[in-house]
């Protein structure tokens, strides 16, 4: 739940959460969102904010979750572990099929099932109560003590680093680092050398793509409710709400799937390498 405050006196909670929204006495400036997560700490003198003890809060889910769901591992598999092995299989056999190579999926299956799980729990849990709705005073402020994962940047840019150096890292491992740097360096003839170019500033953009696309879609939607639960409330945030939590499972699969597509065209042969 998002908090709404009207000059500086917590009003009520609204939408998903948030962002804390600054609405003017008179609404003539406006509703105001803060882009940046807030800090609400620090720990060893490192600022802490709200999205980083979420982030925290969702690992820990994640780690509890594999842990209890391993010890019920059995030999006589009940439904529940027929449906997870089911799962994990019909995603492995995908991951397969896209590498065209048995091994690079049993390599990097962890890695897309990792950031999927960890980007769709964080925007499963951006609606659960308390997130957002829990205000604690920092200074003269009122800020949410916990928000959402991917409504901060720096979340997202920071698994657009992971994802976009572990496509790199394949490439280099796959085809060698010599031959991998030939797509982007290459002085045969000023249209090579303009091509690798091209693809150089292309795979650096991914940088930019991979973290806006989810920080800006994530955002997006807490603004719109936000919006739809202030002049709206108890009618349209609820539909609102059950299609974000459509967007939310499809982002993590976007973000993933963009993960294994690239992969897959790291680890094939530079062009005009196959007739050699």
């Amino acid at each position: 739940m998002g908090t709404i405050h009207i000059n500086g006196e917590c009003a009520a909670a609204l939408g998903p959460p948030l962002l804390c929204a600054t609405i003017s006495k008179n609404m003539q400036s406006g509703i105001h969102i803060s882009l940046a997560a807030e800090r609400v700490g620090s720990l060893f003198g490192i600022p802490v904010t709200n999205t980083l003890i979420t982030s925290w809060i969702v690992m820990t889910v994640l780690i509890l979750t594999a842990f209890f769901v391993g010890r019920r591992i059995s030999m006589v598999p009940s439904r529940f572990q027929t449906f997870l092995e089911w799962l994990v299989e019909y995603v492995y056999d995908f991951i397969t099929e896209t590498l065209e190579d048995r091994t690079w999926a049993r390599r990097m299956f962890p890695l897309l099932m990792t950031i999927f799980l960890f980007i769709a729990t964080s925007n499963l849990l951006e609606f659960t109560p308390g997130v957002g709705s829990i205000i604690i005073k920092q200074g003269a402020e009122w800020v949410p003590l916990l928000r959402s994962v991917n409504s901060d940047l720096n979340t997202t840019l920071a698994l657009a680093i992971i994802s976009v150096f572990s496509i790199e890292i394949a490439g280099i491992v796959a085809v060698g680092l010599f031959r991998y740097g030939g797509k982007f360096i290459n002085f045969s003839s000023p249209l090579n050398f303009i091509v690798g170019l091209i693809e150089l500033i292309s795979e650096l953009s991914r940088f930019v793509s991979f973290s806006f696309r989810l920080f800006g879609n994530v955002f997006a939607g807490e603004v719109l409710l936000a919006v739809a639960g202030y002049f709206v409330p108890y009618i349209l945030p609820v539909p609102l709400m059950s299609f974000e939590l459509f967007v939310g499972i499809v982002q993590a699969a976007v973000f993933a799937l963009l993960t294994l597509f690239f992969v897959k065209l790291a680890i094939m042969e530079p062009h005009g390498e196959e007739a050699h």
